[in-house]
C-alpha cells in the first residue's frame, strides 16, 4: 500500500496545532522532527518539549489531494510561517518484519533469554521471555535495558515483589516475574505503555501477578525491588517518591541515567540515606545499584 506523506516546517507554537489539524483532515499519523540541528533536553514530565523550527509529517491515504490539504491549511492559518512544504508518494513497508530481522534471541546473565515469537529458547538453568516490537519501549536491545536485565537476572528474586517504574513495555516486570518474583506492578505515565505491559504478561503468562497503573492511579507500596528505568531528571525529580516504595534492606536499581549524569543521580538518592552499592556502564549509558539500609 502506498500513502501520501506530507511535511511543512513551522514554529513551535504553530506545530501542536497543525498537528491536530492534520489529524482532523484524516491523516493516520503525525509526527514531529528538528528542522535545524537543536537538542531537546529532557523536559518536565507533564511537558511534551518540541523544537523552535519543527517539521510536521502526516501520512495520508491515497486518495487524498495534497493540493487540497494544501490549500486547507494554508486557510486555517493564515499568516503563520508554513514553509518548506514537500509532498511525496512512500511505499508501505512491512516495518515490524525488518525489525524482527534485526532482533535476535538475547541471554542474561546466563539465565535468562529474550526472544521473538518463533524463536524461543529452551535450557536448562534458563527461562525465557517471548517479546515481539509493539507500542512501548523497551526489548532489551538498548543499554538501560540491558543493565536491568542482567541485573534481575542475576539476583534470587523466588518470591519477592517488584516495582517497575516507568515499565515501558513492562519487559522487566515480565522478566522478573519468569525468574520466580512472587508479584510485580508497572507504573508508567503512557497508556500505551500499560497496554503493551498487559499484553506482554498475557503473552508470558504471567498476567495474573502483573498490576499496573498510571502514576495518579498508583496507591504506592513497599516492594522488595524497584526498577526504574526512565531518564536522569524524572529519576532525581522523583527521588523521595521512589526511594519510598523500597522496604527496608530492599533494592533500587536506576537506569537511563548516561555516565555524566551519574554522580548527580546517586547523590540525590544518598541525600535521603540510601546507600550506593555500584555503578556498571554500558557504552555511554549507567545503572546505579541501591540498597536502602534495614
Amino acid at each position: 500500500m502506498a500513502w501520501h506523506q506530507l511535511s511543512v516546517v513551522t514554529d513551535e507554537s504553530t506545530a501542536p496545532a497543525l498537528a491536530d489539524f492534520f489529524s482532523e483532515l484524516g491523516a493516520v499519523s503525525v509526527t514531529y522532527s528538528d528542522a535545524e540541528d537543536e537538542p531537546v533536553y529532557e523536559p518536565a514530565l507533564d511537558q511534551t518539549q518540541i523544537w523552535s523550527n519543527t517539521r510536521v509529517t502526516a501520512l495520508f491515504e491515497l486518495d487524498s489531494d495534497p493540493d487540497i490539504i494544501h490549500t486547507l491549511t494554508s486557510s486555517q492559518f493564515p499568516g503563520q510561517p508554513l514553509q518548506q512544504w514537500l509532498v511525496e508518494v512512500i511505499q508501505d513497508q512491512a516495518w515490524e518484519r525488518a525489525w524482527m530481522d534485526h532482533f535476535q534471541p538475547m541471554l542474561f546473565a546466563d539465565r535468562l533469554w529474550i526472544c521473538p515469537s518463533g524463536q524461543e529458547q529452551q535450557g536448562e538453568g534458563t527461562v525465557c521471555m517471548t517479546l515481539d516490537p509493539g507500542l512501548a519501549f523497551g526489548t532489551g536491545t538498548h543499554p538501560t535495558t540491558a543493565l536491568c536485565l542482567e541485573w534481575l537476572a542475576s539476583r534470587d528474586l523466588t518470591g519477592k515483589t517488584l516495582i517497575d517504574y516507568g515499565c515501558g513495555s513492562g519487559i522487566l516486570a515480565v522478566a522478573a516475574l519468569l525468574l520466580g518474583g512472587g508479584s510485580a506492578h508497572g507504573v508508567d505515565i503512557d497508556p500505551q505503555a500499560l497496554e503493551a505491559t498487559q499484553y506482554n504478561a498475557e503473552k508470558n503468562a504471567v498476567a495474573e501477578r502483573l498490576r499496573y497503573d498510571l502514576p495518579q492511579r498508583f496507591h504506592g507500596f513497599e516492594a522488595d525491588v524497584v526498577v526504574a528505568n526512565i531518564l536522569a531528571k524524572p529519576l532525581m525529580e522523583l527521588a523521595a517518591n521512589i526511594a519510598a516504595l523500597v522496604k527496608p534492606g530492599g533494592d533500587l536499581v536506576l537506569s537511563g541515567v548516561l555516565a555524566e549524569q551519574a554522580d548527580a543521580v546517586a547523590q540525590a538518592y544518598q541525600a535521603l540515606g540510601l546507600s550506593v552499592e555500584a555503578c556498571l556502564q554500558q557504552g555511554d549509558w549507567c545503572r546505579i545499584d541501591i540498597r536502602k539500609p534495614a
